[in-house]
């Protein structure tokens, strides 16, 4: 590079549908739309697409199971609360659903960037950016229990190996996954949201 330039920063931002555009490294709550997030979830794969059926099974289905746990595991919580549940893997509309060993190869700077997306969609809906120990602690919980029902009836674990990874609950046993088209997981993740956010 000849003395005296000056190299262009790399573009950390994302254009989203709503004409938003989303700085990833310092994003503003007021760049968040709720649209764009249903969209962006409902197109986004979890088990990175290694699951069974026509359809991909997305973030949208999962985060709808995860606001359907929490209440199983303690239905007096709070409805903002179970607005943080349908929210709570938000940040993967603009960085995707990355399987957990590779979140791990990729370590704290993944964690960092997660983190502010995260925040920022929690002040643009009334929540704290960082969340209460108790109700993280209820969230991860209600993902566990998801992450078991979705290897076991979806992704090709046997029940063994998912009860060693995942742990194993008798919350939700009697629910059966059938993953839809992304128009319906938009459309029903867009519904919940509108019943929980007011």
């Amino acid at each position: 590079m000849p003395r005296g330039s000056k190299a262009t920063p790399p573009r950390a931002w994302q254009r989203m549908l709503s004409g938003r555009r989303l700085d990833l490294l310092d994003p503003s709550p007021l760049d968040v739309e709720i649209e764009d997030i249903a969209h962006g979830l409902s197109r986004v794969a979890r088990w990175n697409g290694q699951t069974q059926g026509d359809q991909s099974y997305s973030v949208a289905e999962h985060s709808l199971l995860v606001d359907h746990l929490v209440i199983e595991l303690k239905e007096s919580t709070p409805i903002k609360w179970r607005l943080a549940a349908l929210l709570h893997d938000a940040s993967e509309y603009v960085i995707g659903d990355m399987i957990s060993p590779f979140k791990a190869v990729i370590g704290v700077e993944y964690k960092s960037v997660e983190s502010r997306l995260q925040g920022a969609i929690h002040l643009r809906f009334g929540l704290p950016a960082e969340l209460p120990v108790d109700i993280k602690r209820l969230i991860k919980r209600a993902d566990q229990i998801s992450a078991y029902l979705e290897a076991t009836q979806l992704a090709g674990f046997s029940e063994a190996e998912a009860r060693r990874i995942f742990g194993y609950s008798k919350i939700g046993t009697g629910i059966r996954l059938a993953p839809c088209s992304p128009d319906e997981a938009k459309h029903r993740y867009l519904k919940r949201f509108s019943q929980l956010f007011s």
